[in-house]
C-alpha cells in the first residue's frame, strides 16, 4: 500500500499571467524538491483523466457549467472574477484537477492504494456551487466527497482545510449536510471576508488573528477539530492543504511552517488510522512562497507517505 501522487503536465498550462501567484512554477517547485529529497521515488505517480460532466454536476448546476464554457477564450485571458482568469488551457486543467481527486476517492475506497496526494492546480476550495473566485473554479474537494458519498455510498466524510483562506466555496456547497464534517482553520478577519459566522452544526471554523505564534495556532485547532472529528467517525477524510500559511509565504500573516504542516497531518492520519481505516485524500489548494511551500509539502507526503 502506498501513497498516490496525482500529476499532469496539462496543470502548468493555466497560465494567470506573469505577476499572478497562482503561478506554474508552483508545481514545478513542488516536484523538482520531492526529487530533491527521493521522496518521489516513493509514490505511486498517477495520471489523471478528465472529471465528466455528470461528475461535476454533483456539485455544480448545470446553468454555471455552462457559463463557464461559453466564458472560456479561444486566445488571450478572461477574468471571471478580479483575481480569477481563463485562458484557452484553463477548463482543461480544471476538469483534469477535478478528475483526479474522483479517481484518488476511487483508489483509496478500492484499497489500490492507502491514501492520495493530488498535486494539482487550478486550486478549488473558494469555488462556490454556481461562482469562481480566488483562483478555483470547480470546487474539488466538494466533488470528492460527493463521489465518496454518492458513488461509494459511505455515511459520513469529513472535510479538514488549513489553508490560510477560509473555504468559502466549500462552506456553501456543504453547509447543512449532515454527512459532512467541515473542519477549517484561516487567517480572520481576511479574504473572502465570508461564511466565517452563523453557520451550519456541520462547520467548525477555527479563526486566526495575524502573527498568531506556530504554539498558539497548534493549541486552538486541537481543541476545535479534534473532538468534533472523533465523534463524527469520518469513514474517509478530504484534505484542502493550502500551505499559505507558512510565515514566509507572501499572502497572508500567520507563523507556521514546515513542522506545523507535519504536525497538522500527523494530527489527521491519527483520526483517520482511528475511524476512516486510514484514508485519507489530499488535494493542493494554495502556497505561495516556493521553496515554503515545497517544504512543506514534502513534510506533509513524508507522514501521508508512512501510513501503512
Amino acid at each position: 500500500m502506498t501513497t498516490a501522487f496525482f500529476s499532469h503536465d496539462d496543470f502548468m498550462r493555466h497560465n494567470m499571467g506573469p505577476e499572478h501567484p497562482e503561478s506554474p512554477e508552483r508545481l514545478a517547485a513542488i516536484i523538482s524538491y520531492l526529487a530533491d529529497t527521493g521522496l518521489d521515488q516513493k509514490l505511486d505517480w498517477v495520471r489523471p483523466e478528465e472529471i465528466t460532466r455528470d461528475q461535476l454536476l454533483t456539485v455544480h448546476p448545470e446553468k454555471y457549467l455552462h457559463q463557464l464554457d461559453l466564458m472560456q477564450p479561444t486566445r488571450g485571458r478572461v477574468f471571471t472574477a478580479p483575481d480569477t482568469a481563463m485562458m484557452p488551457d484553463t477548463l482543461r486543467a480544471a476538469r483534469l484537477a477535478a478528475g483526479a481527486n474522483i479517481q484518488a476517492v476511487d483508489m483509496v475506497m478500492s484499497s489500490q492504494v492507502t491514501n492520495a496526494f493530488v498535486c494539482a492546480r487550478p486550486p478549488g476550495h473558494h469555488a462556490e456551487r454556481a461562482k469562481s473566485m480566488g483562483f478555483c473554479f470547480y470546487n474539488n474537494v466538494a466533488l470528492a466527497a460527493m463521489r465518496a458519498l454518492t458513488f461509494h455510498h459511505l455515511e459520513r466524510v469529513a472535510i479538514i482545510d488549513f489553508d490560510v483562506h477560509q473555504g468559502n466555496g466549500t462552506v456553501d456547497i456543504v453547509s447543512g449536510d449532515e454527512r459532512i464534517l467541515m473542519c477549517s482553520s484561516f487567517q480572520h478577519p481576511f479574504y473572502p471576508h465570508s461564511h466565517v459566522h452563523r453557520q451550519a452544526e456541520n462547520i467548525v471554523n477555527i479563526p486566526i488573528e495575524a502573527n498568531c505564534s506556530s504554539e498558539e495556532y497548534r493549541k486552538r485547532v486541537e481543541a476545535g477539530w479534534l473532538k468534533r472529528l472523533n465523534d463524527f467517525k469520518p469513514q474517509l477524510i478530504v484534505i484542502s492543504a493550502g500551505f499559505d500559511a507558512h510565515r514566509l509565504d507572501p499572502m497572508a500573516e500567520l507563523n507556521l511552517d514546515a513542522e506545523d504542516y507535519r504536525w497538522l497531518t500527523e494530527m489527521i492520519v491519527g483520526v483517520a488510522h482511528e475511524h476512516s481505516n486510514d484514508r485519507i485524500i489530499s488535494t493542493l489548494e494554495g502556497g505561495y512562497h516556493l521553496r515554503a511551500l515545497a517544504e512543506s509539502v514534502n513534510a506533509h507526503l513524508e507522514v501521508l507517505n508512512s501510513v501503512y
